[in-house]
């Protein structure tokens, strides 16, 4: 049977090997961290993981989960105009719910898993110089790089015709925390959404973490603006400082929010994150010193801003893609032309969608979006479909992110009902 090496042990990484390790694969991990590590480490993620993602994990046993982690029954969207004040609602139910499940819980167990499943899983921080020596050696029939951070990404050109932002347009800060009161406009556990036209925007996400159900306060903030007041912390702000600040802007911008924070404390001394990048889309085939060739997954060449909360879904989507490639490889080669091809694929599937429709809502919202919306607010029919692309973004492509087919289908639903 064919081996395969995976560099790197995040969503893509540990799902790919263990679901290429159930097919009969020989499968090498590499990890830069340990299970215990990793689940006594920082929080690393929001990810808010919708059903057509979460079913390419149940399909080889990775939901561990299932019965914890809190359902996530839908979208609610709160606009506000000036900031302070609210201006629209949208309540966006889900056919099916939604989790988040904290990745030290996650990417710890399936490590665990992978070593119990008889994967090769070898914890070890990989260079490009290691990944040249290694992919010289010729062991391995297919080498798949799934680290999104660090000097490995590096080895991957931007593709500027996919790519059309140069600098970070957001500022993130995260924390998770116990204590939040149930949204009294809609108890049950939902994602929401609360922006701040020209500033920024909240999330507050239900989710699964070491201590019980929790829910994660996530800022993205405009560069340079009001919000943007982790910017100039480049090392890790204190985690009680950081709660502090989450709170101080709840405070000031979305006081319908800050009204259910009374008792909001941090769910661990390592519940805090923020941070900031450039989305970015890279070319799928980096060309190692020796000759050798491997094939980016995931973060590693699809990198978008988590303002639509599809990073771990690409991740996993992408995942599940590339496995079923490999598989209908049978014992031909892995080639350039056939990682090239994979990736393409796998963009016209998903990745195109995903990234134009993540890169329209990192800009002021325009005239069509904004009349979606409201139609949205007083017409159930609108609000569940815009819930729905969340799941699969590919529809967005038929009747959101073009103003004639918005129109269209906006006569088409009758607008408010």
């Amino acid at each position: 049977m064919r081996n395969i090496l995976i560099v790197g042990a995040g969503q893509a990484g540990l799902q790919l090997a263990l679901s290429l390790r159930a097919e009969g694969y020989q499968v090498t991990l590499m990890s830069a961290r340990t299970p215990d590590e990793i689940r006594n480490g920082w929080v690393m993620s929001t990810q808010a993981m919708f059903d057509m993602a979460l079913g390419t994990e149940r399909a080889y046993g990775l939901n561990h989960w299932e019965t914890e982690t809190p359902p996530i029954n839908g979208l609610r969207v709160a606009l506000s105009a000036p900031p302070g004040q609210l201006a629209l609602e949208i309540t966006a139910p889900l056919e099916k719910t939604a989790q988040s499940t904290d990745q030290r819980i996650k990417m710890a167990r399936w490590l665990e898993d992978a070593q119990e499943r008889g994967v090769d899983v070898v914890y070890n921080a990989v260079t490009t110089q290691d990944l040249d020596a290694i992919t010289r050696l010729g062991r391995y029939d297919l080498t798949v790089v799934a680290a999104g951070k660090g000097d490995l990404v590096a080895m991957f050109d931007r593709d500027p015709s996919r790519s059309p932002y140069t600098e970070p347009q957001r500022g993130l800060a995260v924390a998770y925390v116990h204590g939040l009161e149930p949204d009294p406009q809609w108890p049950v556990p939902h994602v929401g959404f609360h922006a701040v036209p020209g500033l920024g925007e909240l999330f507050v996400i239900p989710g699964l973490t070491h201590s019980g159900p929790c829910d994660i306060l996530f800022w993205e903030a405009i560069p340079g603006g009001p919000l943007d007041r982790w910017a100039g912390n480049t090392g890790r702000m204190a985690p009680g400082q950081h709660l502090a600040l989450t709170l101080e802007l709840i405070r000031e911008y979305l006081p319908w929010v800050h009204e259910r924070a009374a008792n909001v404390q941090l769910t661990d001394a390592k519940a805090t994150l923020h941070g900031r990048y450039t989305p970015t889309v890279r070319r799928p085939v980096a060309h190692l010193p020796g000759g050798g060739t491997v094939l980016g997954l995931a973060d590693v060449v699809i990198a978008n801003d988590p303002i639509t909360g599809q990073g771990s879904n690409t991740a996993a989507k992408a995942a599940d893609h590339y496995l079923k490639a490999i598989l209908a490889r049978g014992d031909q080669p892995f080639d350039e032309q056939w990682m090239t091809g994979t990736f393409e694929s796998f963009w016209t599937a998903h990745g195109q969608a995903v990234t134009g429709w993540t890169n329209a809502m990192l800009q002021p919202l325009p005239p069509h979006v904004q009349q979606l919306l409201g139609a949205a607010s007083q017409n159930e029919q609108i609000a569940r479909r815009f819930a729905a692309g969340f799941v699969d973004p590919n529809d967005f492509l038929n009747w959101f992110v073009d103003p004639e087919k918005a129109a269209a289908y906006l006569a088409e639903a009758g607008g408010p009902a």
